[in-house]
C-alpha cells in the first residue's frame, strides 16, 4: 500500500516562508478554529496528583481514585503530576525529537513511511486521494509488543534517540499499567481486569512524535483534525511553551494549558467499549501557531491487536445492555488508517443494534 499522491513535508512548506497556505490544508469553515474565542479560561482539564494512588494512606488513595474516576466520566481527559516518570527523561526525550525534526530533509527521508504500517517519518493520516490535510509532520514507531519493536526503524540520529525512546517507553508503560489498575477498581472490576482484557503482557504500545511547524494562517487549518483515540489510553507529553491541544467539552473547544512536568492522559475508544460507555473517549484536535513550532509526544497504550474487545460482562445488565458489538483492535484500527481522523464517527459506527 502506498500514499495516493506525492507526500509534501509541512516543515518544508513552513521553512520556505510562504505567506499563504496551499488549498490542500484549508479546512471547511465549520472545522476552522476560532482562535481567540475558544480559550475558556474558566474551564480547566483536571490536574491529578498521583503521589497517593499507591501510597499507604487509604483515605488519600481513595480520594485520588475518585478524582481519576470523575475525570474519566466527566472529561475523558486529565493531567497527571507525580506520575513516577523522570522529569529529566521527559525533557531529554522531547528535546531529542525536536533535534530529529531539525535534521536535513534527506536524513529524515530515509525513514519515510507508508500507510501499510505508518512506521517512520510521515506527513498525513488516511489514504483518500485529494483529502484536506493537517498542518503537521510526525514520526511513528512501535514500542510493544517487543516482537514488533524494530529499533533499526527508529532514528539513528541524533545518536541518543534510540536509547532515550527505550527508557522513556519503559517508564510510560509502567504509568499506563498503574492508570489501568485505578480505572479497573473505579469501575468496580478486579484491579487487573482492563490490563488482562486488553492482552496482559502482550498489550501494544506505539509512540508518535508530532511536529507542528509555524503556520502563516493558523485560523484556516489544524495541526490534527478532530478525532478520538482508537486505543485504550494515550499519555501525551505536550510542548511546555506553546498550548495547542483542544478538547471538546459541552459542544465547546477548550484549549488545554500544560501543567509543568505533567502528562495529559486521555481515555481511548477501547476503554469506552469495555466500560460500556461509563467512561467515554472524547474528541480532541490540535491548533497551530504563527509564531512558534511545537513538538509533542503521544504514547498510545493499545489492546493486543487480535483480541476481541467488547463490553465487560460485569457492566452489562437489563437496564444497560451491551452498547457495542465485539471487534478486534486490528479491525477497528484499520478504519482510522484508511479514513484518517474524523471526529467520533468510528466509535459511533460500532454501536450494537441489540
Amino acid at each position: 500500500m502506498s500514499w495516493p499522491e506525492p507526500v509534501v513535508r509541512v516543515q518544508s512548506l513552513s521553512e520556505n516562508g510562504i505567506g499563504t497556505i496551499p488549498d490542500r490544508y484549508i479546512k471547511p469553515i465549520s472545522d476552522r478554529p476560532a482562535l481567540k474565542s475558544e480559550i475558556h479560561d474558566h474551564l480547566e482539564v483536571p490536574v491529578i496528583d498521583l503521589q497517593n494512588l499507591f501510597g499507604k494512606d487509604p483515605a488519600l488513595h481513595q480520594e485520588t481514585s475518585r478524582r481519576i474516576s470523575s475525570a474519566c466520566r466527566d472529561w475523558g481527559f486529565f493531567q497527571v503530576v507525580n506520575h513516577g516518570v523522570s522529569h529529566e527523561l521527559m525533557k531529554r526525550t522531547r528535546a531529542v525529537w525536536r533535534d530529529f525534526f531539525e535534521l536535513p530533509l534527506e536524513v529524515k527521508q530515509q525513514y519515510a513511511n507508508s500507510p501499510s504500517t505508518y512506521e517512520g517519518y510521515g506527513s498525513r493520516l488516511g489514504i483518500e486521494k485529494g483529502a484536506i490535510l493537517d498542518w503537521s509532520d510526525y514520526f511513528f514507531l512501535n514500542y510493544l509488543p517487543v516482537t514488533l519493536r524494530n529499533q533499526s526503524k527508529w532514528p539513528a540520529q541524533p545518536v541518543s534517540c534510540r536509547e532515550l525512546v527505550a527508557k522513556y517507553g519503559a517508564q510510560v508503560t509502567k504509568l499506563c499499567g498503574r492508570l489501568l489498575k485505578a480505572m479497573s477498581i473505579n469501575l468496580e472490576l478486579k484491579e487487573d481486569y482492563l490490563q488482562n482484557a486488553f492482552g496482559g503482557d502482550e498489550m501494544g504500545a506505539c509512540l508518535r512524535a508530532n511536529f507542528y511547524p509555524k503556520c502563516p494562517q493558523p485560523e484556516l487549518t489544524l495541526g490534527l483534525s478532530s478525532h478520538s483515540d482508537p486505543g485504550a489510553i494515550t499519555v501525551l507529553l505536550p510542548d511546555p511553551d506553546v498550548a495547542g491541544l483542544q478538547v471538546r467539552k459541552g459542544g465547546k473547544w477548550i484549549t488545554v494549558k500544560p501543567f509543568p512536568n505533567a502528562f495529559i492522559v486521555n481515555v481511548g475508544d477501547q476503554i469506552q467499549v469495555l466500560s460500556n460507555a461509563n467512561y467515554k473517549s472524547v474528541e480532541h484536535r490540535v491548533i497551530v501557531n504563527s509564531e512558534k513550532d511545537r513538538v509533542s509526544l503521544a504514547f498510545f497504550y493499545n489492546p493486543k491487536s487480535d483480541l476481541l474487545i467488547e463490553p465487560a460482562k460485569e457492566l452489562v445488565n437489563e437496564d444497560r445492555p451491551a452498547l457495542y458489538k465485539p471487534m478486534t483492535y486490528d479491525e477497528y484500527r484499520l478504519y482510522i488508517r484508511m479514513n484518517g481522523p474524523c471526529g467520533k464517527t468510528q466509535i459511533e459506527s460500532m454501536k450494537s443494534n441489540r
